[in-house]
Order: structure tokens, then sequence, then C-alpha cells
């Protein structure tokens, strides 16, 4: 398998609201009416055409509430991504493996940005927040997910945006030990 994905993915510290990519990743809560953390910041900086947006999806699309791991697209409005990509992180059980879930967020985050032909995704930390998830375990989760899949989408770059430095060391001092274990 090729490694020029590592050469589409990168790592930084910022306010993903302002990144001029294609796709921007909202890490949502299943009824996509807003919240906290990064998902009540999208939702500001988008303006209230996303929050209709996201109510006309519910609506015709996800009545219940969006599922852990499903996708669902916008417009970005006001934010200078074209699109927002909406998933719903698992909440994190100790007693219940849900890597499978949060793998899920990014994969099908990556293929529904690609089958819309954008070139550039960024991705906050999913389910790293309130959510609990434990970030050593998510940034596993994300790294052998992005090994596995992003060498399908050669035109694809990746952003990872985190809220910190702190949590951007985190992940990258995970990120070389995935690698170095290859």
């Amino acid at each position: 398998m090729s490694q020029s994905w590592r050469a589409r993915l990168r790592v930084i510290t910022g306010d993903i609201t302002h990144l001029n990519v294609d796709a921007i990743v909202n890490a949502a809560n299943h009824s996509l009416m807003g919240g906290g953390g990064v998902d009540g910041a999208i939702h500001r900086a988008a303006g209230p055409e996303l929050l209709d947006a996201c109510r006309n999806l519910r609506r015709q699309d996800w009545p219940d509430g969006l599922p852990d791991g499903d996708v669902a697209l916008t417009e970005g409005f006001k934010l200078p991504a074209r699109y927002v990509i909406h998933t719903v992180g698992p909440v994190y059980a100790r007693t219940k493996d849900k890597s499978h879930l949060l793998a899920n967020c990014y994969r099908n985050s990556l293929a529904l940005a690609a089958e819309h032909g954008c070139t550039s995704i960024a991705f906050p930390a999913i389910s790293t927040g309130v959510y609990g998830y434990p970030f050593d375990d998510a940034a596993r989760v994300v790294c052998g997910l992005m090994a596995e899949v992003l060498p399908n989408y050669p035109e694809l770059h990746v952003t990872l945006c985190f809220f910190s430095d702190q949590d951007a060391r985190a992940f990258q001092t995970v990120y070389e030990q995935v690698l170095a274990a290859d």
C-alpha cells in the first residue's frame, strides 16, 4: 500500500471555522440543532441558515436524529468551507468498544466529501470532548483509519484541526507511534 497518504495529512491547532477547505466536519449531536464545543462554534460562524438546513435534514431524512457514525451534508453558508459534513461520534463507554462507530465518522465523512468532489477536508477531534472518548484511544482509531482509507482517495487532503497545541502534540505522538509500528 502506498504511503503517499501521509503527505496529504496535516495536523494543526486553530479554529476550524476559519479554514479555507472544501468541507469541514462538524462533531454534531443527534438532533443536528447545534450545541456546545465545535458544534456550537460551527453553527455560530455559519449563520442561522445552517440551523434551517439542519432542520430540513431532520424533517426529510433523519426524523429520529442522525445515528452515531452516520453523516449528513449541508452548505457551509457563511463559512469559508463550501460544505459542512455533520457526524455524530459515540459517547465513550469503558465497558463497550465503540471504536468502529468513531472510525465510521471519519470513513463516512471522507466518502461523502469525495462524492461531492471535495479535494480538502478538515476534522475536529470527534468524541474527545464531552462525549468522553480518551484522546489517545481516539487518536489510534483515527491514525489506523487514515492509513486504511486515505489511500483510496488520492485527490483528498485532510487537515486534523485541534483546539489546543497540547492536543495536537498528543495526536502527533500517537501518530508517530502508529507509523513506527507499521
